[in-house]
């Protein structure tokens, strides 16, 4: 469906993207994800026509669309700020474009009709001016006015990060849920984990211009390809050489552990025989309502535990802990040059 094939996008002298080779198939939800600065939203300004390539093609149902205007390309586009036009009621943002595009007043009227259904949006606030609207609705509107033209991709530039995080939350399910419905294949770009995870068919993870793992959320996370990816995606303990030795693993490589992979021995969950045990001293706790975090001492790591609230009996601070590793659970990368 959506193919970058050796692209490279340079600003004067800054490379922002190198060379970026990539594949989305049809009706994906796929999220281009990574900091600040990492190349992602310049990926998809290419793809939506606001950047030129400095060399390489991108295509678009196997066709070429490199040097194709932006309204030539069958995508909409919805900004991080939605650029909803203020001296313009919903009704006619959301029909602006098919105005452009001289659709007649009937279709105008059939076309908004059918989108504002679609994705929520009642007769009232089409008549509201977008100031009148809470955040969640104007966001609404912004993928109303991209879908009413019917393109065949929707790009989405971080449209949630304007929001507070409970409405975030709540809209991540909401939109996931109109790009299922509409069936559309879908760019998102963030630098959210916890968004990428939640909302995406698959990954791309970007640093510094460069792809460094594509893969389903299940795979980024729990088979990180990278250092890089391993701590950018969620939370992970770096490992002590000591404690990665008495893993039997290579002391020259550097080792993570995910925090609900490590095991907290309490009197009702002994530790299952396959993992390696060890004692430790607890260091701190957090307390997050459905779960606690457990800082734990072992041979040096200061080892981060997610232990599910039971009402079972668990060390204090200051007390020893047993705490139970499975080896294959550990994320080891070589060392070299980043």
């Amino acid at each position: 469906m959506i193919r970058y094939e050796n692209i490279e996008v340079r600003f004067g002298d800054f490379t922002a993207i190198p060379d970026l080779s990539l594949e989305v198939a049809e009706g994906e939800f796929f999220t281009l994800l990574g900091p600040s600065g990492c190349g992602k939203t310049t990926a998809l300004r290419t793809l939506a026509g606001f950047a030129q390539p400095t060399c390489g093609e991108v295509y678009v149902d196997d066709r070429r669309v490199t040097h194709l205007p932006s309204d030539k390309r069958q995508v909409g586009m919805v900004f991080q700020n939605y650029a909803l036009f203020p001296s313009m009621n919903v009704w006619e943002n959301i029909a602006f474009g098919l105005k452009l595009r001289r659709h007649s007043r009937s279709q105008r009227q059939d076309l908004v009709a059918d989108v504002a259904r679609r994705v929520d949006l009642t007769e009232d606030q089409l008549q509201k001016n977008p100031s009148e609207l809470s955040g969640g609705q104007q966001q609404r509107v912004a993928i109303a006015r991209a879908l009413v033209l019917q393109p065949k991709i929707l790009l989405l530039d971080e449209p949630l990060s304007n929001l507070d995080a409970k409405l975030r939350g709540q809209l991540r399910g909401q939109l996931k849920a109109l790009q299922s419905e509409f069936g559309i294949t879908t760019l998102y770009v963030t630098h959210d984990q916890d968004e990428a995870l939640t909302m995406s068919d698959r990954i791309a993870v970007f640093n510094r211009g460069r792809v460094e793992q594509v893969g389903t959320p299940r795979e980024i996370y729990d088979s990180s390809a990278t250092e890089f990816v391993c701590t950018f995606i969620g939370a992970a303990t770096h490992l002590s050489a000591a404690l990665t030795e008495r893993l039997g693993i290579s002391t020259s490589h550097l080792s993570y552990l995910r925090l609900e992979k490590a095991l907290l021995e309490t009197a009702g969950a002994p530790l299952p025989a396959e993992y390696a045990r060890f004692t430790g001293t607890v260091l701190a706790e957090s307390y997050h309502g459905t779960h606690t975090i457990y800082t734990v001492d072992v041979l040096g790591a200061e080892l981060k535990i997610l232990q599910r609230e039971d009402g079972g009996a668990r060390p204090q601070v200051g007390e020893p802990a047993e705490v139970g590793i499975h080896p294959s659970h550990v994320l080891s990368y070589a060392e070299g040059p980043a």
